[in-house]
């Protein structure tokens, strides 16, 4: 009886340790290389149209060379790419670019420096769902600092889009603006409106839509190293009337008339206590507002000590007459690896949209490799309390940090994306190296057969044959920096050139030429100059050494520049006679030809 017993206990410590067992370890990851802020959003969104078998995950991220990247994952066609968006670029994880499905199914991808450029950056596929097809960047200009866009579409005004972000007077801003125009042009109809005015110089501001009329907002009086306590805020913006409302529903401002104000005082409280989702002697911080299924909202956030070494997570739910809030996790201080910098960095904090009751928490936790940061996942029932809890990541050798799970992704098996591995800096700089990290998820399907001997013709310098339907070329490209220019590459009537002015390659075919809107170059330069936001751009690093691969495919050319996307040309009919490649300029040192298409992966591996 006594063995039977222990055998009955052994089976149940078995199946609740298995039920709390990692389901992902340390995750798959996406990138090598990327990192984002938690300010602007969506950095990651999966969209679907069965009528033009769309059915794909996008998600953004920034490196530390400059490179603002995004990755597309085709779940119809099970392929995977990744998209250099922009090379060259404020190597500053603030600048992760965001997402906005256009009404025609396009995919619109903003960017933008950190609060030293009046203006924002946007690319828009020519096809509908496809990333790998961006055009050109274009530039829509402001007369303030940008940072942090966040893009809306709602069906009660299907003829403009909505731009959130910290704009006028380093507050949350609003505005409207049209649709694309044929040339991809957008413009703002009306003016920039401030929504609120803090007593805090920077109130830091989360935002979502319900799809139809309102953007809700959950906002801080400002920066929480500088407001101790710091208060936390709730708002919604009607955009039929652009009015400012409490979450009850009354109208707190006329946007266009004026800014509202908040403050911390007892008289504030009194006059507007709905406004105010948290009001501690702490300092507050927001990770995510999202919108429960009864339309109300809920928030996740941080309480941050005054010494700024404890941060404690928190849930917060609009119950209809209160804001309930339930404590979820000690997340230890700031996360990263430099001491007595940016104290109020938290691990980070995610609820998912698609089922408001489950938020994922970094939490350090101690295991093989000592006390990292890992994932933990908070069941709450629909009163606030905590039902269960289950560790996503275990055992993980470096820190899983801001957490994100995807916008419209239920359902996917592509669902929670973080970043994985060490941190030193949200910018490049003589001083530090940044943020090294790489992009991870849930999602395991990711990684694509890889078989580089298939369909290998040559791997010869002396390479001469005829070019056929479908083809892969990839070169090892060795630079000449003091004479960057010229014809590294020709084939036939096809060539790759560099433009000695712009430094962006460019694509010739029979006398047409196609230019890349990447600058042939990286933001290394950075690494000699002082930390900061300075509005400068330092002259591009020349890449000394780069893999360049071209694929070809029914009238489709795509160029790689390192692994990565960078250009998508229908150039048409390319088969022709038997030809021999040449290198003008003598940089390239190895040539690969296959008679297929690699995949992304591959091409990858090529790098």
């Amino acid at each position: 009886m006594i063995r039977k017993i222990c055998y009955i206990v052994l089976l149940l410590l078995g199946h609740l340790l298995n039920a709390a067992a990692p389901v992902f370890g340390q995750g798959y990851e996406v990138s090598p290389d990327g990192a984002w802020c938690w300010f602007a959003d969506p950095r990651a969104i999966h969209h679907e149209n069965p009528k033009k078998k769309i059915k794909k995950t996008y998600i953004g991220y920034i490196d530390v060379h400059g490179n603002i990247k995004a990755m597309q994952y085709d779940f119809v066609k099970n392929e995977q790419v990744e998209v250099l968006v922009r090379s060259w670029f404020q190597p500053d994880d603030h600048n992760n670019p965001t997402f906005l499905v256009l009404p025609d199914d396009r995919v619109m991808v903003f960017y933008s420096r950190h609060t030293d450029e009046r203006c924002f950056y946007y690319r828009i596929s020519q096809k509908p769902g496809d990333i790998t097809t961006l055009g050109k960047e274009m530039r829509l200009e402001t007369d303030h600092h940008t940072t942090y866009p966040s893009p809306f579409i709602l069906a009660d005004d299907p003829e403009h889009f909505y731009l959130c972000w910290r704009g006028l007077n380093w507050h949350p801003t609003i505005a409207r603006l049209s649709l694309p125009d044929a040339a991809d042009n957008v413009t703002f109809v009306g003016e920039p409106r401030q929504i609120v005015q803090s007593t805090g110089s920077r109130p830091y501001a989360k935002y979502v839509s319900n799809g139809k009329d309102k953007i809700y907002i959950a906002y801080t009086t400002g920066h929480p190293d500088n407001e101790n306590p710091n208060f936390l805020y709730f708002s919604y913006v009607d955009i039929n009337s652009l009015t400012l409302h409490d979450v009850q529903g009354t109208e707190l401002a006329k946007i266009e008339e004026r800014a509202f104000r908040v403050n911390k005082t007892d008289v504030y409280i009194q006059e507007f206590p709905t406004t105010v989702v948290d009001n501690p002697q702490q300092r507050d911080w927001v990770w995510q507002v999202a919108i429960d299924k009864d339309s109300s909202p809920v928030i996740a956030f941080v309480r941050i000590s005054e010494d700024k070494r404890s941060h404690e997570y928190y849930y917060a739910k609009w119950t209809g007459t209160e804001w309930k809030k339930t404590f979820l996790a000690n997340g230890g201080g700031h996360f990263h690896q430099t001491e007595n910098l940016e104290m109020c960095y938290s691990g980070g904090m995610t609820i998912d949209p698609d089922k408001v009751s489950e938020v994922y928490c970094s939490v350090p936790v101690d295991g093989t490799h000592g006390a990292v940061y890992e994932l933990i996942k908070y069941t709450l029932d629909d009163a606030g309390y905590i039902l269960s809890t289950e560790a996503i990541t275990s055992n993980s050798p470096k820190n899983n940090i801001r957490p994100y799970m995807i916008e419209g992704s239920l359902g996917t098996p592509l669902r929670l994306t973080w970043m994985h591995g060490d941190y030193y800096d949200w910018i490049v700089s003589k001083s530090r190296p940044g943020y090294p990290t790489a992009i991870h998820s849930d999602f395991e399907g990711m990684n694509t057969a890889v078989d580089l001997a298939k369909g290998l013709v040559s791997e010869e310098n002396s390479f001469q044959d005829k070019l056929g339907k479908r083809f892969t070329i990839s070169l090892d490209v060795v630079t000449d920096t003091t004479n960057y220019e010229g014809t590294l590459f020709q084939i036939g009537d096809l060539s790759y050139q560099l433009d000695r002015n712009s430094l962006k390659p460019q694509v010739e075919f029979k006398g047409t030429i196609y230019p890349s809107t990447n600058i042939l170059g990286s933001a290394d330069s950075w690494r000699k100059y002082n930390r900061g936001t300075s509005g400068k751009w330092y002259a591009p690093e020349k890449l000394q050494r780069f893999k360049l691969t071209l694929t070809y495919e029914k009238g489709i050319l795509y160029t790689y520049v390192n692994g990565l996307l960078d250009q998508y040309i229908v150039i048409g009919k390319i088969n022709q006679p038997a030809v021999k490649w040449t290198s003008p300029n003598d940089w390239v040192r190895s040539i690969y030809v296959y008679n297929r298409v690699l995949n992304n992966q591959e091409i990858t591996a090529l790098h």
